[in-house]
């Protein structure tokens, strides 16, 4: 069995006060009654340097109203941060005891916590367990150090690196049918369920299981990595409407029941195990109720609906729960971008509640592996001809009409922040950033080449920079915009990949009202004539014209994308 921890393991499995009696030969309706607690330690990640683990108590004797959990290291492991237990260490003793909201651990409860940890040399997994005093037995746990390891399911630091991403076919049917298509008809992009009827495939088109089938397919006997969108959240992106989804405010357990637990049991398949599965968990949601809540001049009634009942942050933590609990399942959490969460007013207030987020409906930080930026967006990931320390004539940039008091100018720079962020306030320091670049490459005869004039602030940033929108709010089919860096591994410090999880060709919404039963609305954000609104200054949208509905094929933007790519086609 290698190193792994397995449930009721013989040689750790004692009967309080029977020292040695083997809950192998107990039979099995009365063996967990016997014994008295069992353990489930599973290091979630590991790299290096450091690792991250979750443990699992359930209390099997007499209910407790405070308890503390006991182990020994052989190695130098020391526990660094951690979440639900209060922490101690002397030498290599590791004692976990209750937070004054979680004393309580009933006949059969259990209770989880878990923590971040560094090592040298190797990690190996502790041998013995107690529960106030009381040895425990020692429940599944996994050493992802040891390929042989059934439990590990081959997840590594970054599932990018040394791997193939999967080309979905269907995407890339439709960009080898448009003219001069073939040339990035190879690029992987992510598959979108958005619905319920997604996971089956809709219209005859394919379904999960297809995509994984095909994935396999390409896989051969390389690493294969697979990109999926989960987004169909109750009262889904409540500051807009073209993405609206079909699930009202208060449907979280149609969610959980018929959209993310049939995902979950599809992807827990074991003919499936050897892929590397990316999930990017419902982007445009979380970080409206930072932004678009009252008694915010954007805010909206959706959006205070939605911060009012909790059911966007029990959704995402029910997903990264169910999700995570499969062991070859990377889950990265969408973070906006760096144009809706880059103000101090949203960006420390917007890792907080991710990590709320987090931390709800069963689930840990160590069940997140990352987070994603720029999904589906038009910020470029790196501006070269200014930075956010500039100034002009004694001004500082951040007075500039287009940064205005922004923190960041770029995606890459916001992306390594939120990171450094996420990681100060508990998340594991192993996490890794995703940089969705699909669209954001702005290339073509509009992109500059030298820095701007100097005759003020505004010249100076708005001669420079590559995203060439009317305003950082602007986020529908934007004109002018251009393909970007094509995905690619470990392309910065803290960026695990620069990905295109938007296809590019996608409409983001439709310009005008078109009757649908896939729940979209028609949001005027999409519409080239609108003047707008408070969430982007009053500005004009920007927006393309004659877009069909959100995630339906706009032949115009693909050709518009390509004409503008950065590196160049």
């Amino acid at each position: 069995m290698s190193r792994t921890r397995t449930a009721f393991l013989a040689a750790l499995a004692l009967v309080a006060g029977t020292a040695g009696a083997a809950v192998a030969a107990i039979p099995p309706d009365v063996g967990a009654a016997a014994v008295p607690c069992t353990v489930e330690y599973k290091v979630q990640n590991q790299w290096d340097t450091g690792f991250t683990t979750a443990v699992t108590v359930t209390n099997n004797s007499a209910a407790k109203s405070s308890w503390a959990v006991k182990w020994s290291y052989a190695g130098n492991q020391k526990v660094t941060s951690g979440w639900n237990a209060k922490f101690s260490q002397s030498g290599t003793a590791v004692t976990a005891a209750n937070e004054s909201y979680n004393g309580t651990l009933g006949t059969g409860s259990s209770v989880s916590f878990g923590f971040n940890g560094t090592y040298s040399g190797t990690n190996a997994l502790p041998t013995t367990f107690t529960l106030d005093g009381v040895t425990c037995n020692v429940d599944g746990g996994t050493d992802p150090t040891d390929p042989t390891d059934p439990g590990t399911g081959s997840r590594v630091d970054n599932p990018y690196a040394g791997a193939k991403v999967y080309v979905n076919p269907e995407w890339k049917a439709k960009a080898t049918a448009e003219t001069g298509g073939s040339r990035i008809a190879n690029q992987p992009t992510g598959v979108w369920l958005d619905r319920i009827a997604a996971i089956n495939g809709v219209n005859g088109g394919m379904g999960l299981r297809a995509h994984l089938d095909a994935a396999l397919a390409q896989k051969g006997s390389d690493q294969m990595v697979v990109q999926l969108v989960i987004y169909n959240l109750p009262g889904r992106d409540c500051a807009a409407l073209a993405s609206n989804g079909e699930l009202g405010p208060t449907e979280i357990d149609k969610y959980k029941t018929q959209y993310i637990d049939p995902i979950a049991a599809i992807l827990a398949d074991t003919k499936y195990a050897g892929l590397r599965i990316v999930t990017t968990v419902e982007i445009d949601s979380l970080p409206n109720l930072v932004t678009n809540v009252s008694p915010r001049a954007t805010a909206t009634a959706n959006c205070d609906t939605m911060k009012a009942n909790g059911n966007y942050q029990k959704g995402v933590g029910y997903a990264l729960n169910k999700l995570g609990d499969v062991p070859n399942v990377y889950n990265y959490i969408d973070a906006g971008h760096h144009g809706w969460l880059g103000w101090d007013d949203n960006f420390a207030p917007s890792a907080a509640l991710f990590k709320e987020a987090a931390s709800t409906e069963g689930a840990t930080v160590a069940d997140v592996h990352g987070f994603i930026v720029n999904t589906a967006n038009y910020s470029a990931t790196k501006e070269n001809y200014f930075t956010i320390n500039d100034s002009v004539n004694g001004t500082s940039v951040r007075l500039s009409k287009w940064i205005d008091w922004n923190r960041y100018v770029d995606e890459q720079s916001y992306a390594q922040a939120m990171r450094a962020q996420l990681v100060s306030i508990g998340f594991p320091s192993g996490i890794g950033m995703l940089i969705d670049t699909s669209r954001n490459g702005w290339g073509g005869t509009a992109r500059p080449t030298a820095a701007g004039p100097t005759t003020t602030v505004d010249t100076y940033v708005d001669g420079g920079r590559y995203d060439r929108r009317i305003h950082l709010g602007n986020w529908c089919n934007q004109s002018g915009a251009g393909l970007g860096e094509r995905p690619q591994a470990a392309p910065a410090t803290g960026i695990d990949a620069y990905v295109w999880m938007k296809p590019p060709g996608e409409s983001d919404g439709s310009s005008t009202a078109i009757p649908n039963d896939e729940g979209k609305g028609f949001d005027r954000m999409c519409d080239p004539t609108y003047t707008g609104n408070p969430r982007n200054n009053n500005n004009m949208s920007g927006a393309l014209a004659n877009a069909p509905l959100s995630g339906h094929w706009f032949s115009a933007q693909f050709q518009e994308l390509m004409k503008n790519a950065y590196p160049a086609l």
